[in-house]
């Protein structure tokens, strides 16, 4: 009778292999690895020439598991900051679902095959980015969160890379169209982090993060989303003289950038994280609307 009991509790306590796979899935950041995808594939689809669509699927696919690799490993070396903070604490890693060591062997063993591929399907350029966007994620910006708040400027940068990537696995070379995409989304970011800095402050000081509200407080956090909010716009419609967009996408990107600044304007005086949850799904508002207008008008 006692076995039969242990049995039982043992059955019920194992992971279930759906239930598994679907852990090990999250440790990538779905949503994010997802957002990479798109962005990828509109450098793609605005770059001037022609991929193949085998070769532009294969290259898409490879620079999701890249990313989704480096979501790993952030995942493996911040699983202790993870378990402290109430937005994080049920990840797999933190709430003992995966150990970490799987983790880790997937965030090394996924991007030994993905980089190669992306050199094959795309070319050597494209590859190098992949890598630089891998290596500058892990290795600077996740250890940088604890120790400055900088490393808001210095996470962007891996972020803006794939629509660059999508750009130069059509060209094969980096200019003036793949720069410009890098910029917008490099733009686009900063008062999109500075507004999550914001209104989980207390969260990331819970986890000893040393995001930019924690240090500098929440009157210059919004002074500094205000900021580059305005500068979002310039970044947007740099796309227009570049022969990348059209009158569509040049009006929608002012009407979005000007609305979008006015509300960040607004939000100075203010005070609590409500304003600034807002600011944020306005800011992923404001990406989305963008991109279809972009596709739309090439």
């Amino acid at each position: 009778m006692l076995a039969v009991t242990v049995a039982t509790a043992q059955a019920r306590t194992a992971p279930q292999p759906l239930a598994y796979l679907k852990d090990l899935v999250l440790l990538s950041k779905p949503r994010l690895s997802g957002l990479v995808m798109i962005t990828s594939a509109g450098g793609m689809w605005l770059a001037p020439g022609h991929i193949g669509t085998a070769r532009a699927v294969l290259t898409v696919l490879a620079t999701a598991v890249v990313v989704g690799a480096a979501n790993a490993l952030n995942c493996y070396l911040e699983r202790d900051i993870d378990a402290r903070m109430r937005r994080t604490r049920d990840r797999p890693l933190p709430a003992g679902r995966v150990d970490p060591f799987v983790a880790l062997g997937l965030g090394i063993a996924a991007p030994a095959f993905a980089i190669p591929i992306l050199s094959l399907a795309a070319n050597g350029l494209t590859a190098l980015l992949a890598l630089v966007a891998l290596l500058t994620y892990v290795l600077v910006y996740t250890p940088m969160k604890q120790r400055s708040a900088a490393a808001l400027f210095v996470g962007a940068v891996p972020g803006a890379i794939p629509p660059l990537m999508g750009w130069t696995s059509v060209t094969g070379g980096v200019d003036a169209g793949g720069l410009a995409l890098f910029g917008l989304l490099f733009a686009w970011q900063l008062p999109h982090f500075l507004a999550i800095s914001l209104y989980l402050r207390e969260d990331y000081q819970r986890g000893g993060l040393r995001m930019f509200a924690s240090v500098h407080g929440e009157r210059a956090t919004r002074l500094w989303m205000a900021l580059t909010t305005i500068l979002l716009l310039p970044a947007s419609l740099a796309l227009v003289p570049l022969g990348l967009a059209g009158t569509g996408y040049a009006v929608t990107a002012a009407v979005l950038g000007i609305a979008l600044s006015a509300y960040a304007i607004s939000g100075i005086g203010r005070e609590g994280g409500r304003w600034a949850r807002t600011f944020f799904l306005g800011t992923l508002v404001h990406l989305t609307v963008l991109f279809v207008a972009l596709f739309l008008s090439r």
